[in-house]
């Protein structure tokens, strides 16, 4: 197969990191709730959209240090290519922020790859959704992992065969966006025991 994933969100984990580095400069107090919603909304309801903005460029540019890979990601990914896949990581990404200091987020998205020990030459950042279903569509391929339903749902039959929804907090029961319907999974493991059959043989 030729396996097509996301970045951010399916294969970064940014669960506290933006709290975290919220907390770091003084944006948010301590006992805000620590997901990426609960910061964007404080910071927006205290009239701070543009420490918001600067928010995100820190966190995707300065600080991917806090950031892991989702449990279970790199087995998925040492395993299929053990048994011979390709694997393509293709994002949206801009290459810098929008507001803020300047940082090269590619880069910063292929230094977060080549640390987690995830090949970089099969890698794409793309500026806009359309060049990422370019993308998908060049690499050729056959499965497409993603956080986002309403990306998923804007890529027809002929850009992906196979569109894989990755929901770890269930957000989309039922794999249901719209009027269409994806398989719909919660963690790695289960996406790897799908796609890539039994991992007995691999690394945890």
């Amino acid at each position: 197969m030729r396996i097509g994933i996301d970045f951010d969100n399916t294969i970064a984990c940014y669960d506290n990191v933006f709290h975290a580095a919220a907390l770091e400069v003084g944006l948010v107090p301590e006992a805000l709730a620590r997901d990426k919603t609960s910061v964007r909304d404080y910071l927006r309801e205290t009239g701070r959209e543009d420490a918001w903005t600067w928010l995100q460029g820190h966190v995707y540019g300065a600080r991917m240090d806090l950031v892991s890979c989702y449990p279970g990601c790199r087995a998925f990914l040492r395993h299929a290519a053990q048994d011979g896949h390709q694997v393509f990581v293709i994002s949206h990404k801009t290459r810098h922020p929008y507001r803020g200091p300047y940082h090269d987020l590619h880069a910063a998205a292929r230094g977060f790859l080549a640390r987690h020990a995830i090949p970089t030459e099969g890698a794409f950042f793309e500026p806009t959704q359309d060049d990422k279903r370019a993308r998908i569509t060049a690499q050729g391929c056959d499965v497409f992992i993603d956080d986002l339903p309403e990306f998923l749902a804007g890529c027809p039959p002929a850009v992906v065969a196979r569109p894989i929804l990755f929901d770890p907090q269930g957000h989309h029961p039922g794999g249901v966006w719209r009027d269409r319907r994806f398989k719909a999974f919660a963690d790695w493991s289960t996406i790897e025991a799908t796609l890539l059959g039994p991992a007995s043989r691999h690394a945890a």
